[in-house]
Parts: structure tokens; sequence; C-alpha cells
């Protein structure tokens, strides 16, 4: 006999879907293997069916579960809008503010704006997700997003803070060992590079260096250039921050990308979010030079 659906078994189900494991979708949802899969089968005893096929390639829908897919994700649309419009009750700057930023912005940043944040409301803790994915507000994977984007096309509530400028840096031990990189354009020298193509290195002062090291966070290239390993191009407000590092002398600022806020609009009226929205805002207007020499 068929059994009501359980919606947190139906979560975990899409949660699933998206991943491609139970293993990813217990690290997405922050709880074991075993509770993903308690819940794939608590569901599948409810349905009566299988939803999943366990192959050596990965999980693989049945037809059964290629036909939950749409009524799931209405489902959970349906859930998401309760539970915005219910936290749009909370009159009461406390509890948990869910924020998600890459890890440019998290390395030394985070900590000093925190401090402040801290000091000014105790009742309200911040969970963060440090990621470079975009995480999704209209599925509420995150109450609020410090986002690096060009520019934003969801339907949500924000502002742009500001523009950041990059610049090179190398230990300076590298810088010693390296000279004249200028009138050599980089001959002999490395870049530890975001990804295997970068396509601004020609345009570069130093278009001759080669990449040596693919390290795609800032904090990986930050170690790895303090270790002499070479040139990275980084925003200048992460790079100022770590004494083991220098600028390269000579080379001028980089244009980087705009730092974006962005809520969704059913959370602007809980006071924990718009306490944390005014406090960054604010935070981030005081403190724009940091991300502007």
């Amino acid at each position: 006999m068929k059994r009501e659906l359980d919606w947190d078994h139906v979560r975990t189900f899409l949660v699933a879907v998206r991943t491609g494991s139970f293993r990813q979708a217990a690290e997405k949802l922050g709880v074991n293997h075993g509770t993903v899969h308690r819940a794939i089968s608590a569901l599948e005893n409810s349905l009566g069916t299988r939803v999943f096929d366990r192959t050596t390639s990965g999980l693989q829908l049945t037809q059964s579960g290629e036909a939950l897919i749409e009524p799931a994700e209405e489902m959970e649309t349906q859930a998401n809008t309760i539970t915005r419009k219910l936290s749009g009750l909370d009159l009461e700057p406390a509890g948990t503010v869910r924020l998600s930023l890459p890890p440019a912005l998290s390395h030394g940043l985070l900590a000093d704006m925190l401090c402040g944040f801290s000091e000014r409301f105790p009742e309200i803790s911040v969970r963060t997700i440090s990621t470079n994915r975009v995480s999704d507000l209209q599925r509420l994977e995150t109450d609020i997003s410090l986002r690096v984007a060009r520019n934003v096309d969801e339907d949500v509530l924000g502002r742009k803070l500001l523009t950041f400028v990059q610049a090179v840096y190398a230990s300076p031990e590298y810088l010693r060992t390296h000279k004249d990189l200028i009138a050599t354009k980089g001959r002999g020298a490395h870049w530890i590079a975001w990804s295997e193509f970068q396509d601004w290195i020609a345009d570069s002062p130093f278009p001759d260096a080669t990449v040596r090291h693919v390290l795609p966070e800032v904090s990986m290239q930050i170690e790895a250039a303090a270790k002499h390993l070479g040139l990275i191009k980084i925003p200048a407000f992460t790079g100022d921050a770590d004494p083991r590092i220098v600028r390269v002398p000579e080379v001028p600022l980089q244009p980087g990308y705009p730092v974006w806020l962005l809520y969704h609009r059913d959370l602007r009226r809980v006071a924990r979010v718009r306490a944390f929205v005014d406090f960054a805002i604010d935070y981030f207007s005081r403190n724009e030079r940091l991300f502007s020499e």
C-alpha cells in the first residue's frame, strides 16, 4: 500500500538527481551517505517502485524516477515559497544567516567583516558557503549571496557594491631570481593560473611567461606564490593582505569584476537578513579604497 510522500525524501531525491550520486547528495545536504540511502529507500517504498538503478557508473533514473522529477520540482517550489513567506514574519534580528561567497572574498575579508557584524548583532550567527559556484537563491540554497560577476540576470533583490582591481604578485625571492621581467616579457618565468587557457596572458606585461600550475582558488595561488613558484594575477585586496607576496613593480593595475550583494525578495523584511544586508553595504562602502587601489 502506497503511503503519503515525505517532503524530506522528495528533496533528497532531487538533490541526488542534480548531483548524480548519493555521496555528493550527502555532502550537499550536510548528512552522511546512509541517511541519503535510507531516504531514497523510504521514498521508493512509499511509491512502490524504484526511482534509481544503482550501477557501477553511478545513479541511473528509472522510468518512474524520470516521471517523478516534474512533480517533485513543483513540490520544491511550493515548499520554498512557504519557507520564504513564513521567514518574512521574522521581525527580530536573531538566528542564523546563510551566506555564500567566492573564496576570493572569504580570504581575509570575511573575518574582518564578521568581527564588526558580530559586535553589532550578537544574536545573529553566520553560516558561510565558500564556493565559486553560483548559489541558487530561488531554491533557498543560501539567504544572501556575495557574488563576483559581470552581470546578474536573476529575479532577486540586491545591488552592485563596487568593482575591484587586480594586480600581479610574486614573492620577493622570486623577483630576485627573475630580474628584468618587463624587459624580457617574462621569458623564463611562470604563471600560476586560474585555468589552463588564459587569454589575458598574451596582453599582459609578461606574455612569454608560461603557465606552470593551474590552481583554481585564490588561497591556493597565494600559497604557491609565497613558496616562490611563480606569478599570480589576483584581486589586489587579497594580495595586499598577505605580507609574503608583493606587487610586481611597474605593472599597472588590471580591471577586475563587480561584487554584488543579492538576496530573494521574499526575505527583504526578515530582520536578520536585513541587518546583514545593511551592514555589508556599509562595510564595502567604508572600505572601498581597499578594492580600488
